[in-house]
This record gives C-alpha cells, sequence and structure tokens, in this order.
C-alpha cells in the first residue's frame, strides 16, 4: 500500500468551485452490448484542438479520460462538467450518463450493468483514435471502473461485459470495497432510496435516477474482489478522510487487496465523490493518468 504525497495535505473545507469553461463537447448516443441508449459527450482536450474546439491533426495515441459519475448525477450536473473541464488539459475526455440517468435510456441498477454502459464510453473513445485510455470514476462510478478494468484485464474472467474496451489506467475515487454497505446514514438513506417503491419514486421525480425494482441476480463481483484482477493495469484509488458515505477502511481494504499494486492517496479533509474533489486534486488526478496511462 503506497500513500500518495498528498496524504497529509490540509484540505479545505470549502466547497469546491463549480465554475466550468467545458466548450459545448460533441453528442453522441451509444449502444450498449444488451441495448441500452447512453447519453455521451466528447472534448477533444485543450492540448488536441484548434481554436474553434474541433479536433486538429492526427489524434491517435493521444490519451483520453472517460469519466463515470457517482449515483444520481449524470453528465450535465456541474460537478460532473467541472471535472471533466479539469481533464481536458490532460487530453480529450468523455463523459457520459449511466443507464438510468439522465437522457440515458434504461434503469440503474446501482454498479451492476453499469460496467456495460462504461464499456461502450471506452468503445467509443477508441474509435476516436485514442490509444490511451484512462477512467476515472466517482463513488459508484468508482466501483464501476474497477469492475469493468477487472472484467476486461488479462485475468479477468469471461463475462458477457466483457468487450474487449480494456483500459490502460484505473482511477477510483470514494469507491466502496463491499456491497450492501449500511454503516453509515447517508447510505442507509441510500439503501431506502434504492430497495422502497416510494424511495425509487423519489429517485425518478426528485433527482432525476431510474432505479430497476429488482434485486442482483447473481450478485456482481464486488470492488474488493475485483482488484485483485487488475494488475498489471495502474491503479489508482483516491478517498477522502472525511468520506461520510464510506470510512477510510474501504480504501484501506481495497489497496490491500491489490498486494501492493494500487497506489492509494488518503486526502485530508476531503468529504465524498466529485463535489468533494477540488481542482487541486483533479490536477493530480489528471498528471497521475498522464503519466500511468501506457
Amino acid at each position: 500500500m503506497n500513500l500518495g504525497p498528498a496524504g497529509h495535505v490540509t484540505r479545505s473545507l470549502i466547497r469546491p468551485r463549480l465554475e466550468t469553461t467545458l466548450r459545448p463537447p460533441l453528442r453522441r448516443s451509444l449502444r450498449t452490448v444488451d441495448g441500452v441508449t447512453i447519453d455521451a459527450a466528447y472534448d477533444p482536450g485543450r492540448a488536441t484542438s484548434d481554436t474553434s474546439g474541433n479536433p486538429s491533426g492526427d489524434i491517435s495515441g493521444d490519451l483520453a479520460i472517460v469519466v463515470a459519475h457517482g449515483f444520481t448525477g449524470d453528465l450535465e450536473r456541474p460537478h460532473v462538467r467541472r471535472a471533466a473541464t479539469a481533464f481536458t488539459q490532460y487530453g480529450a475526455v468523455v463523459t457520459f450518463s449511466f443507464r438510468g440517468h439522465g437522457a440515458s435510456g434504461g434503469s440503474s441498477t446501482v454498479g451492476d450493468r453499469e460496467v456495460l454502459d462504461l464499456a461502450a464510453a471506452v468503445e467509443w473513445a477508441r474509435e476516436l483514435g485514442h490509444t490511451r485510455v484512462a477512467t476515472v470514476g466517482f463513488s459508484m462510478g468508482g466501483s464501476v471502473v474497477l469492475r469493468h478494468a477487472a472484467i476486461n484485464s488479462a485475468g479477468g474472467e469471461e463475462h458477457e461485459g466483457r468487450t474487449g474496451a480494456h483500459t490502460d489506467a484505473v482511477v477510483s475515487v470514494s469507491a466502496p470495497a463491499r456491497w450492501y454497505y449500511r454503516g453509515t446514514a447517508p447510505m442507509r438513506r441510500l439503501h431506502w432510496l434504492v430497495t422502497r417503491p416510494v424511495g425509487r419514486a423519489v429517485g425518478r421525480y426528485g433527482l432525476r435516477t431510474r432505479i430497476h425494482h429488482r434485486e442482483w441476480d447473481p450478485v456482481p463481483s464486488s470492488p474488493v474482489e475485483s482488484v485483485p484482477l487488475i494488475a498489471p493495469t495502474p491503479l489508482l484509488i483516491v478517498h477522502g478522510e472525511l468520506d461520510g458515505y464510506f470510512p477510510v477502511d474501504h480504501p484501506r481494504m481495497l489497496a490491500e487487496a491489490s498486494d501492493g499494486h494500487a497506489e492509494l492517496w488518503l486526502e485530508a479533509g476531503m468529504g465524498h465523490a466529485e463535489n468533494a474533489t477540488d481542482d487541486e486534486l483533479l490536477a493530480r488526478i489528471g498528471d497521475w493518468a498522464v503519466a500511468h496511462a501506457g
């Protein structure tokens, strides 16, 4: 387990800035292997575009960063756009809305079938000519990037989600280590939202999130079960010491499961997921992705 240099940096408790200067990105509807339509957007990045915002020259070989948002988010949320804006300094950026979120079709399975959504986004990045792809996931998206990397790695088992849409580096921010965790008040509220009919109605009409009514069958591999299969793909685990959803035993469990392969950054003063990820941390993640993706 490797504690990054930022593990002891005191972080401001002030909410990070939500301004965004991202140019209107290219929008496209993607189709997953199980037939769900996924709303996605592409920005070529500031280093690979001309003054009009259009791709310029040969972009093959350049890095693409695919951003996987948290539960109840979507690609148009301000905190997702802020992260996407930051990452355009380091490469092209693909954002998308998971199934059941925003303008995407289907219903959310809260981290199970979402690996197929991420696979479609990664495939699109490669179709656009990018031979280096890093996935960066937050909260639910953090668990999805771990499972996607495990499924599509050399050590991953055959799975209907395995598409060849492999990633060259993985960053998991504020992810759980295990399923069905109810040890904090926010997670107890989330389970109410997912498991109760009235909760799912709140999700649909109040949070723009359509949640599937069926329980998992079979239960997908947990993040901590997925981590050992990711090597040799570089893996970074980022977690806030003040995370109100998942305490720090979750990232430590993930790092330990990697048997020394993963790098762990425990961020002092940081809360949960995109809203708690400030510009300085996003910049360090971007630097890490450039250095480790291929």
